[in-house]
């Protein structure tokens, strides 16, 4: 009997998509060995924006975060999600850098690192593989996929085979957008799996709709693994429900190891926190709704989110049909990107700016400039040249990788902190982000201060 390996996204992708990831460690601390026990292939718990929001909007170190999730989770693969040369900020950092944030994240309790680039550009995970490996970890290579007149099923077959010549221990499709159809999805795992040696994957979101039945379908071409989040936060935005998929998959003559009473002490652990979020405000109905527009715009599901909550602080929400109507254009005018961070927020905030703005590229913001110059890679398709002349002028895009031109920082920064980084963690959070990782530093001493200060006055 084959077996369908399955990963729960709870902890990272599905609250990233329906509560822009704001879920902090406390609320979720009490059913950790109970996800352990329930028979999960893996937890994807950390990576993606979970670094970002926990330093930014949570106030915890993202790394203790992860140190206590390994105390409690003894028995499942811990899973996280990395942009390569990106990690898990928004622009390339040098090779340095990249080595020691793998480094970090195995020994803070990662097992399996996805790993990808925003462009598909695989000179850009080349350093980020090359160290999980190093490191005995297992290094997931992934795919973004994506519609448009330059993406094929030719094309992804290469990929596959590409990155299996770079010695991933498997191969994931990440379909950030909920895009991918069932018959396309049938195709695309049978033609990799006729292809290459290693196990493949599939990420998806239910966004669109098709989600479960392009599970399903990824399922009898000879898919590996899927991932998916416990019911209460599945659907919408997020992925397919774990339940579900779990019976279906089992009707079907295949394997999952998952327990179905464990998964019900989950689902009713994590039932009164969607409902406080909902309460709140945090979880907007919005993104648990089925949008078929999304196969046309082909926004993620985290992206949404954010999208929503950038224009609900700009007092504008009135006008989020023309800003998703807009993304698109921008992504044609970029050479075809795949809409996954950095470059869903890259797409995502210019069209909003070309939107608010009235006036298309008035304003073009900094990293899309980056983009156009060759700093986050090769372009999929061909840049709207009229684009480059306004923005570039005569200065010539760079060709080459990036991270070649970039000097090692990691020690300067560290002699640089001096007392204020506690870690070799710390320093990577501030290269990461410098001014959030700062204040949140501060605070910390603070927060210490105060402690101390409680303790000998109650001596």
């Amino acid at each position: 009997m084959k077996k369908v390996n399955i990963t729960e996204t709870v902890l990272r992708d599905a609250n990233q998509s329906l509560i822009a990831t704001r879920l902090p460690f406390e609320d979720f601390e009490e059913i950790l060995e109970t996800m352990d026990n329930a028979g999960y292939y893996s937890l994807e718990c950390w990576g993606g924006a979970t670094f970002d929001s926990c330093l930014r909007y949570l106030s915890e170190d993202p790394w203790e975060r992860l140190r206590k999730i390994r105390e409690k989770v003894k028995n499942t693969k811990l899973q996280m999600l990395l942009r390569g040369q990106n990690l898990l900020g928004y622009k390339h950092y040098p090779d340095d850098v990249v080595r020691k944030f793998v480094q970090h994240s195995v020994k803070n309790g990662i097992d399996i690192i996805r790993i990808f680039d925003a462009l598909n550009d695989f000179r850009n995970i080349e350093v980020a593989v090359e160290e999980t490996l190093k490191c005995g970890a297992h290094a997931q290579g992934a795919i973004c996929y994506t519609i448009s007149p330059i993406h094929n099923l030719e094309k992804y077959v290469e990929m596959g085979k590409t990155l299996e010549s770079m010695g991933v221990n498997s191969i994931c499709i990440k379909d950030m957008a909920g895009i991918l159809a069932p018959q396309e999805a049938y195709d695309l795992i049978k033609a990799l799996k006729e292809t290459v040696k290693v196990p493949v994957f599939l990420h998806t979101h239910s966004t669109t709709g098709l989600g479960p039945i392009t599970y399903i379908k990824a399922v009898e071409a000879g898919c590996d693994g899927i991932d998916t989040s416990i019911s209460v936060f599945s659907g919408g935005t997020a992925q397919p429900a774990t339940e579900t998929l779990n019976y279906a998959i089992k009707e079907m003559g295949y394997q999952t190891d998952l327990k179905e009473d464990v998964l019900k002490k989950i689902n009713d652990f994590f039932r009164p926190i969607k409902e406080k979020f909902i309460q709140s405000g945090g979880l907007d109905a919005y993104v648990l709704g089925t949008e078929t527009d999304a196969l046309n715009y082909q926004i993620p599901g985290g992206m949404l989110s954010n999208l929503i909550a950038q224009l609900k602080q700009q007092n504008a929400m009135d006008k989020l049909e023309e800003v998703l109507l807009e993304t698109p254009k921008v992504r044609k005018d970029l050479g075809y990107p795949p809409l996954v961070t950095p470059m869903s927020q890259m797409v995502g905030v210019q069209a909003t700016i070309n939107v608010l703005t009235g006036e298309r590229y008035k304003n073009v913001t900094k990293e899309v400039k980056a983009y156009l110059k060759g700093e986050y890679g090769r372009a999929p398709g061909e840049i709207d040249s009229e684009l480059i002349k306004k923005v570039l002028g005569d200065e010539e895009p760079i060709t080459g990788r990036f991270a070649d031109t970039l000097e090692p920082i990691f020690e300067k920064t560290k002699e640089e902190l001096g007392d204020m980084a506690k870690s070799d963690e710390d320093v990577l959070s501030y290269i990461a982000f410098p001014q959030i990782a700062k204040k949140f530093f501060k605070e910390r001493e603070e927060k210490k201060a105060k402690i101390v200060s409680y303790t000998i006055s109650r001596v």
